[in-house]
């Protein structure tokens, strides 16, 4: 959404003189240290002989024996064959969670990458497990085909992505996992097998949100359509004005999502639809700057909360401010340079807009708070942890930048999704653990199981999935 950061504080300038800002409270809040005490961007020091680990944001930490790197899934075998070490795959890191934290071995995927075949005439497309996202749409769209949907972030990896249920928006489109028709999966005793719906149903339903916890996944072949084009319109409008229109508009585009901007009145809304004619290519995204501009305002006003909102009204723009057209790919998903934290729960639709009506309402009180917030839609699918396994959801995901607190996320806002209906992002802070998420689920004990026969001695545990899966770690 196009605005500066300089519109946001020349407004304010203009408007604190216009309303005689306090100066004693002026001065006070714009003394305050909003970086929690604990921030640290460096990657832990590790013990002499061993490696150094940390996620995206920086928050889940290891300093395991080895990262192991298999060139091939033959030596992959090998590795899980030739030692009794504990194992964890890893991604690309942008779970918030503690998926893959481990001080023994953690197993990257990143060679066991890339397009391996696609069939021209069902369009099944064979991808190494560690492909990222990005580098596996534009080699889709180099055959004429394309992912039905993309989550927003394209730097995750096809395993982490699916394992995790990461999903797009689209009241008609599922999560990215559903796509899947088959996988390899290399268990925790080295044994290779190739999974369908047709070769092993439970398995297969299981399988697709995996949390990396039944075996390693080293190949994904996945349903693809011929490829297409989108057009993409970006509004600002007032928050109310989206609550009232919300469910209208994502079941009359294909793709509808929303980001409340905490403290202005303000959201962004995003649809997306084909578009059948010449394509105008989207420009450099100006999201960054204004986020930083948010930023700025919270810094300097944002122990006022009428004149930050009064700026807001003021500096952003108004009505349509992106009207552009491209390959789905390039407009469905992009990278995220400003680094986040993020806490994000799936609420059944009935319940979605009064969980939002409060939680933005929450979002505004606090007034340490400047990142937007993110609303999304998304169709239901069977796989035995999708959080859509149910119905559709509506997704409310909150951030709070890299270095700052989060802690209120568990006490203030969890609380909330919790009494809704809400299911959590596998791979998005959460606190629940395994008595919650047995209720649910109504597939969990039947995954824990099929779990346990894969792994009797929880090879792949951690400490974070033995406490979803109510197991003693492995020692």
């Amino acid at each position: 959404m196009s605005t500066t950061r300089r519109r946001l504080l020349q407004g304010g300038a203009a408007l604190g003189v216009a309303a005689a800002i306090p100066v004693g409270q002026h001065v006070a809040w714009g003394g305050k240290d909003f970086a929690r005490a604990d921030y640290n961007p460096d990657y832990p020091a590790p013990p002499e002989g061993e490696e150094s680990w940390m996620n995206w944001s920086g928050i889940q930490r290891a300093t395991p024996r080895t990262i192991a790197a298999p060139e091939t899934e033959e030596a992959l075998i090998d590795l899980i064959s030739s030692t009794q070490s504990s194992l964890r795959p890893k991604g690309s890191g942008h779970s918030f969670t503690g998926l893959v934290p481990s001080e023994d071995t953690i197993v990257d995927l990143a060679n066991l990458s890339g397009l391996k075949a696609i069939d021209s005439e069902t369009g099944l497309a064979r991808f190494g497990a560690g492909t990222v996202l990005f580098q596996a749409a534009g080699a889709l769209d180099d055959h004429g085909r394309a992912f039905p949907n993309l989550p927003d972030i394209a730097d995750q990896t096809l395993a982490g992505s699916c394992s995790t249920a990461t999903h797009g928006t689209g009241a008609r489109l599922p999560a990215m996992h559903a796509q899947i028709e088959a996988f390899r999966l290399v268990t925790a005793s080295g044994e290779v097998r190739n999974v369908s719906a047709a070769s092993d149903g439970d398995l297969f339903a299981a399988g697709k949100v995996s949390l990396g916890a039944l075996g390693i996944i080293t190949e994904y072949t996945l349903a693809t359509v011929p490829a297409y084009n989108l057009h993409r319109l970006v509004a600002a409008e007032p928050l109310q004005q989206v609550f009232d229109s919300a469910e209208a508009r994502a079941d009359e585009n294909r793709n509808f999502e929303a980001y409340y901007l905490p403290g202005t009145g303000v959201a962004a809304t995003i649809t997306h639809n084909i578009h059948d004619g010449e394509i105008t290519g989207r420009p450099p995204s100006e999201d960054d700057e204004l986020l930083l501009g948010l930023k700025d305002l919270r810094d300097s006003f944002g122990w006022w909360p009428w004149l930050r909102r009064k700026i807001a009204g003021a500096a952003l723009p108004g009505g349509t401010v992106e009207d552009v057209s491209d390959a789905s790919w390039r407009l469905l998903s992009t990278t995220r340079p400003i680094r986040f934290n993020e806490m994000e729960y799936h609420l059944p639709r009935a319940e979605g807009i009064a969980a939002l009506r409060k939680v933005t309402t929450m979002m505004d009180r606090r007034k340490q708070v400047f990142f937007p917030m993110e609303i999304r839609f998304t169709a239901p699918d069977d796989a035995w942890l999708s959080p859509f396994n149910d119905g559709p959801r509506i997704s409310i995901a909150i951030h709070a930048a890299v270095d700052e607190p989060y802690e209120y996320f568990f006490s203030e806002f969890e609380p909330v999704f919790r009494a809704h209906g809400g299911r959590p992002h596998w791979g998005k802070l959460h606190s629940l653990g395994h008595d919650e998420l047995t209720g649910l689920y109504p597939e969990f004990e039947s995954f824990r199981e099929l779990r346990r026969s894969l792994d009797p001695d929880g090879r792949l545990l951690n400490p974070h999935l033995a406490e979803l899966f109510g197991e003693a770690e492995r020692a």
